[in-house]
């Protein structure tokens, strides 16, 4: 128990913290004129002059809840504890402030969201405080109070679930790009084990011919130093890639010249393939690499496309890059309605490991659209 007290207490802020958007300007833009209306045309209003500048000005630390959740808390509420204190030594007959003032359920949800360990302990601290201090100036029930409680605390346990909703999801797209990287990784270790391989049998050979055959040695020696500089230059490809315990698999690596065999399936809907341009002389990373994303985008539009009947593979070779479209034909969708997949994490790491870019959205006319462009020497960055 102390250490689980001891990790939630130093549980670090959440990251990405917007400081401020559009809705918190609207949101303090609705709530200051309803916060004047209230207080003028209201009867029963206590301490009316002091209940309308409370409401006014604490609406403004709402622009910093986010970024600054304990402090915002501790302004918003300190005031309210004083009321409640007034209020409860009998300064007030009764609760002094605006039913405007609900806007301090926003401050829970922040805090929880938001907040460290530390802020989330002292802020609740302040908040449960404030609450108790209402509800001994103005008890009218345990019904009210427990139902208080609850209206008031919701948001807080609202906030905590899209808090680790959000963790869980971060956490799941990290593993899928660290998933990635370890494929490539294979992939890499596959081509250079390949090239190492050919520069070892090559030597042997030299060796063994040299006494009757100098010249094969210096042959020999020309295919060595090929292979090592395509070798080096396919290790610095390998960026940040991971190994499990698992033994990578040992076979071919499957590239442009494998695409072909998307579209000799009998699956529905059937795959088009459009080779045009130089792609002989790819690299084997950047050759796989466009395999994986093309095979990928099929999958996806066979799963999710709504009455697709074609999918078009187009990859066009240039001088320096390589541009591959992936489309289908199936019913018009949008980004609401198709959000971001794992799947397409997967992509976007492996194309920008290589140095390249990848996009994923509705398709012009219909459909969805994969497109992708990857350097020919498969650059890292």
């Amino acid at each position: 128990m102390r250490r689980t007290l001891r990790t939630l207490w130093e549980e670090p802020r959440s990251p990405g913290a917007p400081t401020r958007v559009w809705r918190d300007w609207a949101l303090i833009a609705c709530l200051i004129p309803t916060a004047l209306l209230e207080g003028i045309f209201r009867p029963d209003v206590i301490w009316r002059p002091a209940a309308i500048v409370f409401a006014v000005v604490l609406t403004f630390p709402l622009l910093w809840r986010r970024t600054h959740p304990l402090v915002v808390v501790a302004v918003v509420f300190g005031p309210l504890v004083a009321l409640n204190i007034a209020t409860l030594i009998g300064w007030a007959d009764a609760s002094v402030g605006l039913y405007t003032m609900v806007f301090v359920v926003l401050l829970p949800y922040a805090l929880l969201r938001w907040g460290s360990g530390r802020e989330v302990a002292l802020g609740l601290v302040i908040v449960l405080l404030a609450y108790g201090l209402a509800i001994a100036g103005n008890f009218t029930g345990l019904g009210d109070a427990i139902g208080g409680f609850v209206f008031l605390m919701s948001p807080a346990l609202l906030g905590a679930s899209v808090r680790y909703w959000t963790a869980a999801q971060v956490r799941v797209i990290d593993a899928v790009r660290l998933n990635e990287r370890e494929q490539l990784a294979r992939e890499l270790h596959d081509t250079v084990a390949h090239h190492v391989s050919a520069m070892v049998i090559r030597a042997q050979a030299g060796r063994v011919t040299a006494a009757g055959r100098p010249e094969a040695a210096l042959e020999a020696l020309l295919v060595v130093e090929e292979e090592g500089s395509r070798t080096l230059a396919e290790m610095r490809d390998m960026v940040g890639a991971l190994r499990d315990h698992h033994d990578a698999p040992l076979g071919p690596q499957r590239g442009v010249a494998d695409l072909e065999q998307l579209s000799r399936d009998d699956e529905q809907p059937r795959v088009v393939v459009q080779l045009t341009g130089e792609l002989d002389d790819l690299r084997p990373s950047v050759s796989a690499a466009i395999y994986r994303i093309a095979q990928e985008s099929v999958t996806n539009a066979r799963r999710h496309a709504r009455h697709a009947t074609q999918i078009t593979v187009q990859v066009a070779g240039g001088e320096t890059d390589v541009r591959l479209a992936i489309c289908d034909d199936g019913e018009e969708i949008s980004m609401t309605q198709a959000p971001m997949g794992y799947g397409v994490v997967g992509m976007t790491e492996r194309a920008a490991l290589l140095g390249g870019t990848l996009e994923a959205g509705p398709g012009t006319e219909r459909g969805w659209l994969v497109r992708g462009v990857l350097p020919r020497e498969g650059r890292a960055r």
